[in-house]
């Protein structure tokens, strides 16, 4: 079974950021991913690209160095997934970043989907009836 692990905004400002002080709790959960990956688990990190916009993540900036190794696949925003994300704004008001990861949620095929974020209650909200493991960092 394979899972997708997903970062909201502040789970990406914290991995990019040594300083952050959350940046331990969430490199904690990336050492997971590459532990299972040795294993042959199939795990793959994900961020929407509105949410790394969001957090800076400059791909081109050295200061992503880390990030940029991690093997972190973009999740665009691509028509389908904009109107499944505007719907989830209208719907529950949250951000156009939690929308598209909402949007990201209810689209992928994967069953075990792990989000890493500071606000639960929205991930909660944009799964829609998707289970969801949401992690607090």
């Amino acid at each position: 079974m394979s899972t997708l692990i997903l970062f909201d905004n502040e789970a990406v400002q914290a991995l990019g950021d040594p300083n952050h002080p959350k940046h331990r709790r969430v490199l904690s959960h990336v050492e997971v991913v590459a532990q299972r990956r040795r294993r042959a688990v199939p795990v793959t990190l994900a961020v929407p690209t509105t949410v790394r916009v969001e957090a800076g993540w400059d791909g081109m900036d050295r200061r992503w160095a880390l990030a940029n190794h991690l093997r972190i696949t973009d999740e665009p925003l691509g028509p389908a997934q904009a109107n499944v994300a505007a719907g989830i704004r209208s719907r529950t008001g949250v951000s156009v970043t939690d929308a598209h990861l909402g949007a990201v949620i209810r689209a992928t095929s994967v069953t075990n989907i792990t989000v890493l974020t500071s606000d639960t209650k929205d991930v909660r909200a944009v799964a829609g009836a998707r289970a969801v493991k949401v992690i607090a960092v």
